[in-house]
């Protein structure tokens, strides 16, 4: 049986980076590529980042239930297509989800035994750095970002996992080894060696042991303590 690996997380959190690491480094990972009504950046190319649709032909997608998930982000919609799963499933791969909030709660209900990964920005000044220097987006979206940001990290409880993104090597490894020892755990068989560090190093990040180490991010996106917002 396949595992569907959720990993979700503010614009400008560094996601897109990290799971394409990921997908270099681990084998039998498919990844969803999504459907999206939004106009390409200057350097996404179709199929490639997304599958870029008109509005007219999401929405004859989801009259034919293809969708696993779907929503309406910044006036946008995106999706997960159903056969993403199903041929994960016939190459015996598991299948890695990049979407939102919004999308990851659906699948959850779907696929309750899903894992879900929920990546932090270190602090709000770092996220609204990383929105600048993208160099593409104009203040107002800019803030716009920056606003739905602070509603959807009020979500991480939700997440299995929480892994902050502070050091790109150091997170790229942490994700790695949730993976991993999410599919050693569910094996049966008994870590050794390198496996169990790995297992180790995924239960460091489990939400009750990350807690702690939420607070003081969720604090820098308080808008009494995120001066200038």
């Amino acid at each position: 049986m396949s595992i569907v690996y959720i990993v979700s997380a503010p614009s400008g959190s560094g996601k897109s980076t990290l799971v394409a690491e990921l997908l270099k480094t681990v084998r039998n990972l498919d990844f969803s590529i999504s459907y999206t009504t939004r106009q390409p950046r200057r350097t996404e190319k179709n199929r490639k980042e997304y599958f870029f649709v008109s509005r007219e032909e999401f929405a004859a997608m989801i009259a034919a239930d293809e969708f696993l998930e779907h929503a309406d982000v910044f006036g946008n919609y995106y999706g997960t297509a159903r056969r993403f799963l199903r041929e994960a499933q016939e190459r015996g791969n598991d299948l890695l989800l990049d979407i939102d909030v919004q999308g990851a709660e659906q699948i959850q209900h779907k696929i309750p035994d899903a894992v879900s990964i929920f990546i932090l920005p270190p602090d709000w000044r770092t996220l609204e750095s990383r929105l600048r220097n993208r160099g593409s987006d104009s203040e107002e979206v800019i803030r716009r970002r920056l606003d739905t940001a602070r509603r959807e990290i009020e979500n991480y409880s939700k997440y299995d996992y929480i892994l902050v993104n502070n050091l790109l090597e150091q997170s790229a490894d942490q994700l790695k080894d949730i993976v991993l020892a999410e599919r050693l755990l569910r094996s049966g068989v008994r870590p050794t060696g390198e496996e169990a560090r790995q297992v180790a190093i995924a239960e460091a990040c489990r939400l009750d042991r990350a807690r702690e180490t939420v607070q003081p991010i969720l604090a820098s996106f308080h808008p009494q303590t995120a001066k200038g917002t």
